[in-house]
């Protein structure tokens, strides 16, 4: 059986709301696959007073059948059954009132799909909290779903009844390199971390993906069993991932395809322009949706304002998908293990190893000592001086220093030589010029394995290796 690996700071703000000296409501949300059951199920086992999930592509009838059986189970007493949404409510209510917990814990998972067509189930829930929940001191209610769109539209940004009734929010994110090889090594499955680093750059530390992967198995045969092999059991992930979680996923397919076309990222009007989608609030929504799961992330320019960002597609299932899966012409059911050493992978690798870069942020700050100092994360492209020349990490700090990163994913200690040298002086030049930055220039280098030491390392003020990112 899983144990609950990593999640402290989860673990934390549950404790903290057990505690509380207020009834609560705590919203949890975030991709599919994430874990966000799993976390809730296995930390609050046995404390529940009442919980249930939802039934997916059910009618109202169907769905009160659920609830009902879900109130038997925690009632002492035989409960009639409701037709009504008001009704279930108001026998959940009973149950809870005769329960002799200090603190009564109610979790209903996949609330989203208990919303049926014409159900009356959100103003019968609203009425739930507001008028019983709310006015007591000891309910912690859960509440948890991957339908983003309705947990975004019917919860965190009501404009009826539940509007601002929202106490506590909990954004379920995937592991950390660190919580994905805690999780392996909780399974026993082996790995050295160069392996870990690429298990991430494909599976981006989503714990259902990593909880498919077989014991004695390489990485390479785990990709391929689960991705390619005639019966992979994630081929079709791609299809269910984003119709699970929004309501007109087609619309949201579009935008994230156009974003694999380019790894630098693109601006709004860019997207529209090979989406053909029609701008305004609809698709504002859409990519501040695909943004809250952490599918794309939106960052700036380094001379550029807010307005002008650029949106980069960061999900990396969805990266190593329109890359090596919605095309794979071969039908090989070894295409991984056959292709380790082709050019297809080396270049997807740099591009997939600076993504893994950016979700660890907090560890690159952390070795370079700045973890305190309050730093913008930006991508700069020469315009004039040295056009093509590209930084596409870049740490402004509050300290009068701006690292430059440069991104390098190797087999071995990475060699800087003079032609490599001499790019990398035209670049800062090109970007002091550009810039016209005051600020003292810090050259990073973030290698696999570090930077050989020779005549031209010395430009580098620090480097970071794959280890730090643990």
């Amino acid at each position: 059986m899983e144990r609950l690996v990593g999640r402290m700071e989860h673990k934390s703000k549950l404790d903290s709301y057990i505690t509380s000296n207020y009834s609560e409501f705590v919203v949890v949300y975030g991709r599919r696959r994430v874990g966000k059951t799993f976390l809730i199920r296995e930390y609050l086992k046995g404390k529940f007073d009442f919980q249930m999930t939802g039934l997916a592509n059910a009618d109202m009838n169907e769905q009160l059948i659920n609830f009902h059986a879900s109130i038997q189970k925690f009632s002492s007493e035989i409960v009639p059954f409701s037709d009504t949404w008001y009704k279930a409510f108001q026998q959940l209510i009973n149950v809870l009132e005769k329960s002799t917990s200090k603190r009564k814990i109610i979790f209903i998972d996949e609330l989203p799909w208990l919303d049926s067509p014409k159900s009356g189930f959100l103003s019968a829930f609203e009425h739930f909290w507001n008028d019983w929940a709310s006015v007591r001191n000891d309910i912690l209610l859960i509440v948890c779903g991957s339908a983003t769109s309705w947990i975004t539209n019917k919860l965190l940004n009501n404009k009826g009844g539940l509007h601002n009734r929202v106490t506590r929010r909990m954004s379920i994110l995937p592991f950390t390199l660190k919580e994905t090889e805690e999780y392996f090594n909780s399974k026993n499955i082996v790995f050295n971390r160069y392996q870990l680093v690429e298990s991430y750059m494909i599976f981006g530390g989503i714990p259902y993906y990593l909880s498919l992967f077989e014991k004695g198995n390489s990485l390479a045969q785990n990709v391929d069993n689960l991705l390619f092999s005639p019966d992979a059991e994630l081929k079709s992930e791609f299809k269910n991932l984003y119709a699970s979680l929004f309501k007109n996923h087609e619309n949201y397919e579009k935008v994230i395809e156009a974003l694999a076309k380019k790894s630098i990222g693109i601006t709004r009007e860019e997207i529209l322009a090979q989406t053909k989608l029609s701008d305004g609030g609809g698709f504002s929504k859409i990519l501040q949706e695909l943004e809250e799961c952490k599918f794309i992330r939106k960052y700036n320019s380094f001379d550029k304002k807010t307005k002008d960002g650029l949106y980069q597609l960061t999900d990396f299932y969805s990266l190593f998908y329109f890359k090596f899966i919605q095309k794979n012409e071969y039908n090989d059911a070894h295409f991984w293990s056959n292709s380790i050493d082709s050019a297809q992978h080396r270049s997807w690798t740099g591009y997939a190893f600076e993504q893994v870069c950016f979700a660890h942020i907090d560890q690159i700050k952390q070795k370079l000592g700045i973890s305190g100092i309050q730093t913008k994360i930006a991508s700069w492209r020469s315009k004039t001086v040295d056009k093509g020349a590209q930084i596409d990490l870049l740490i402004d700090r509050k300290d009068q220093i701006i690292n430059l990163c440069e991104i390098k994913y190797a087999t071995e200690e990475f060699i800087i030589d003079k032609k490599y040298d001499l790019q990398l002086r035209n670049k800062a030049a090109a970007f002091r010029a550009e810039s016209k930055t005051r600020k003292a220039i810090h050259y990073i280098m973030i290698t696999t394995y570090g930077v050989k030491q020779n005549e031209y390392a010395g430009l580098i003020q620090s480097e970071i290796k794959m280890e730090d990112l643990f």
